[in-house]
């Protein structure tokens, strides 16, 4: 077996979303299968009023991260709880390890939105001597990956891939690329968002990307309904740790799944839309079960991108059924989530690591059937009861960035 062919273990997951903080608290909201959509007051008096946030204050987040939290934006703050939760979970510990072989890759498809809308207001009502000399690290969002490897003392290669809401799955599949070439041993990858501001609300809204259920919040991301109209603006993070297979066994680290194979392309098609038939997706879909050494009828689970959205949904739909005929079960963790954008990638690869582990499928929140022209095995209601042997999580993004990766089990 080449270096670059060699399995990537899974070794470690930290999870920050509106479910809660940590792995388990965001497992338990996908399988309770209830939207955690609800009125935002930073969001008062726009079309679109709703979200969903973490159930945690800026004051909880504070506290968490400690006395370095003042000089961080939201998205380093979430980034690094969730590193730290990823890092624990996969046993190891930051004051031991060889910090020159340990790898950073945090996407981040937005960066500091919300520094962005605050310091704007400042300078224009106070003047530029009130902006805050901080503005400009709270804003970029390659600080997520930056403060990450300054809180674990990690000096190998820092990276902070943005391609929008596929931004946490290049990540994790940039580390696999890392590993494989012997460029680090220990990759801490996923991705981070905190981008509910009002701004970025209108405007996903003006692109008529956002669902306009305002009369039934909790309603209103349906991934793959008939009458689903949009996704519901989130926050938060996902981390994983990946290692070489070998690596982890020496250790006598219990990889949770191993990463088989990415697959990565782009559209050259439309800045936002999709082509209709979904070459691009396609493409990389094959090339992560390729590289992964499975067959599409060795599929058993598809974690899709999932946004509710018109046009996404009934794409994605037609990619699965034509190259996963066989109707492998599907899952969209957005029903629940929302849409966390650059973080959804990260976090919807831990939940497939999860569904491998834990034998079950979540359901898609909102969803009795799905589209009457779509032909694909949705779990709806309740979680599904399978021994998921290998499954793909899809990720896609503005500007044609398409990402797929393939688990399978340990």
């Amino acid at each position: 077996m080449t270096r670059d062919k060699q399995p990537i273990a899974v070794t470690g997951l930290g999870l920050i979303t509106p479910g809660g903080q940590g792995a388990k608290a965001a497992w338990e909201a996908v399988c309770a299968g209830r939207s955690l959509a609800a009125r935002d007051q930073a969001l008062e008096g726009l079309p679109m009023d709703f979200s969903c946030r973490l159930p945690l204050s800026e004051d909880d987040v504070d506290r968490c991260v400690g006395r370095k939290s003042w000089r961080m934006g939201r998205i380093a703050k979430l980034g690094v709880l969730a590193a730290r939760e990823a890092v624990r979970d996969a046993g190891l510990d930051p004051a031991r390890w060889q910090g020159a072989r340990v790898a950073t890759i945090i996407g981040c498809g937005m960066g500091g939105t919300e520094k962005w809308e605050e310091q704007h207001l400042r300078l224009e009502r106070r003047g530029p001597d009130q902006a805050s000399p901080l503005s400009i690290p709270m804003i970029i969002p390659n600080l997520v990956a930056g403060e990450v490897s300054i809180d674990l003392h990690a000096r190998g290669v820092s990276l902070a891939p943005a391609t929008a809401c596929a931004s946490g799955a290049t990540a994790i599949s940039l580390a696999r690329v890392l590993l494989g070439a012997g460029l680090c041993d220990i990759a801490v990858a996923g991705g981070v968002e905190a981008a509910v501001s009002r701004l970025t609300t209108a405007g996903f809204w003006r692109m008529g990307a956002l669902s306009e259920r305002s009369h039934a919040v909790a309603e209103a991301s349906r991934p793959f309904a008939a009458d689903r109209d949009g996704f519901v603006m989130a926050e938060g993070a996902g981390v994983l740790i990946l290692e070489r297979a070998a690596d982890a066994a020496a250790r006598g680290a219990h990889p949770r799944a191993l990463l088989a194979g990415c697959g990565s392309t782009s559209d050259a098609h439309h800045p936002t839309s999709p082509p209709e038939g979904a070459e691009g997706a396609e493409a990389a879909l094959r090339t992560a079960l390729d590289e992964a050494g499975l067959a599409p009828q060795d599929v058993d689970h598809v974690n899709a991108h999932g946004t509710s959205t018109l046009l996404n949904d009934a794409t994605e739909a037609t990619l699965i059924a034509r190259v996963l005929p066989h109707r492998p079960s599907v899952t969209a963790a957005k029903g629940v989530l929302g849409h966390t954008l650059g973080a959804a990638g990260a976090i919807e690869a831990a939940l497939t690591v999860l569904t491998i582990q834990h034998r079950r499928v979540p359901p898609i929140a909102n969803l009795q059937a799905p589209a009457p022209e779509f032909d694909i095995d949705c779990v709806t209601k309740q979680p599904r009861p399978q021994d998921v042997r290998a499954a793909v999580s899809h990720s896609f993004g503005f500007g044609g960035h398409n990402v797929v990766l393939a688990f399978t089990a340990a």
